[in-house]
């Protein structure tokens, strides 16, 4: 016994017990009686257990909050995606408008000059990288009164003219195309050639004005519009204006490099001249019929008689397709 009270244990009842009567002595004392010890007691006893509580209810609405949170800012950033779809597919569709406007602007200021002209606007679809001299499909057709050998122009100049013709689309060879033969007039000195394209210089938008008389007095700067023989452009086309002057070195004539007005390698938008005083007749020969599947050539050629041609070849009168050589100018 003597060994137990001398024991740590012992001490430590002592002292429990001590603090167990001061509690009791303070409760039976104070106005709220035993109930108010007792009271107090089981709140010191809860008060860690409530503590804990509270910061494992904190914890877990914080972690549903950021769920809650992301879900909403992930809601936000879709509605906001949505808006911006929208406004990029605005801006395109003004864009499109735009460039109609601008399209149908230059439509009637040609008109307005030129009264006598039937037009049909139509737009670039395609092109063949492979062809250097920049032929393209547009997409208009014998629908929309488009023939063969039809001028094709941009407000600015002379882009080309139609080589066949579909239902729907048709394809154009350009200027800068070795086949293409256009009567050409310098405004200036009144002198005449045709301008035709060449392989060195249709990857830089050019061509070249052939058969200049030596004597002529054409210089850099001049303006060569269509002359207007043939009956395959309308006489007055701008074409583009001289920045270079030579003699030829297979002839005893001027041949001179030509910047054509209109951009002719990126053109989008053109204007296809269906009719105007002195055209003349560019039906197929046969009376064969375009269709979607068989885009039809002429036998007639560009410009000549009894030849078919297509761009990156020359004809002569009489023969079929000749490269090297050259046909009378449209």
């Amino acid at each position: 016994m003597q060994d137990f009270m001398k024991s740590w244990r012992f001490k430590v009842l002592v002292g429990v017990l001590i603090v167990l009567i001061a509690f009791m002595i303070r409760g039976a004392t104070s106005p709220q009686g035993l109930a108010g010890f007792t009271s107090q007691l089981m709140g010191a006893i809860a008060a860690p257990f409530q503590k804990l509580s509270s910061a494992i209810a904190d914890g877990t609405t914080g972690f549903f909050s950021k769920f809650v949170h992301a879900s909403s800012i992930k809601n936000e950033n879709e509605e906001l995606k949505g808006q911006i779809d929208e406004l990029n597919q605005k801006l395109v569709d003004y864009e499109k408008i735009k460039a109609e406007n601008e399209q149908y602007k230059q439509f009637l200021e040609i008109k307005e000059l030129n009264p006598d002209y039937k037009f049909e606007t139509a737009s670039v679809i395609g092109r063949d990288p492979n062809d250097r001299f920049g032929s393209f499909t547009i997409d208009k057709g014998s629908l929309h009164g488009v023939s063969f050998e039809d001028p094709v122009i941009t407000s600015s100049g002379l882009v080309g003219r139609v080589y066949e013709v579909g239902l729907t689309s048709s394809k154009v060879m350009t200027i800068l195309d070795v086949s293409s033969n256009v009567g050409a007039y310098d405004t200036q000195t009144r002198d005449t050639g045709i301008v035709t394209g060449h392989a060195s210089i249709a990857d830089k938008g050019q061509c070249r004005m052939i058969y200049v008389d030596r004597e002529s007095t054409l210089k850099v700067g001049d303006l060569i519009t269509t002359s207007g023989s043939g009956g395959t452009y309308p006489q007055g086309l701008v074409i583009g204006t001289v920045i270079d002057v030579r003699p030829d070195e297979h002839s005893v004539s001027l041949v001179a490099t030509i910047q054509p007005a209109a951009d002719i390698l990126s053109v989008k938008d053109v204007v296809v001249i269906t009719s105007f005083l002195g055209q003349k007749s560019g039906q197929p020969s046969g009376d064969q019929a375009a269709t979607p599947d068989n885009i039809t050539t002429p036998a007639d050629g560009a410009g000549t008689s009894g030849a078919t041609t297509t761009p990156g070849t020359t004809t002569t009168p009489g023969t079929t397709t000749a490269p090297g050589t050259t046909s009378p100018a449209a």
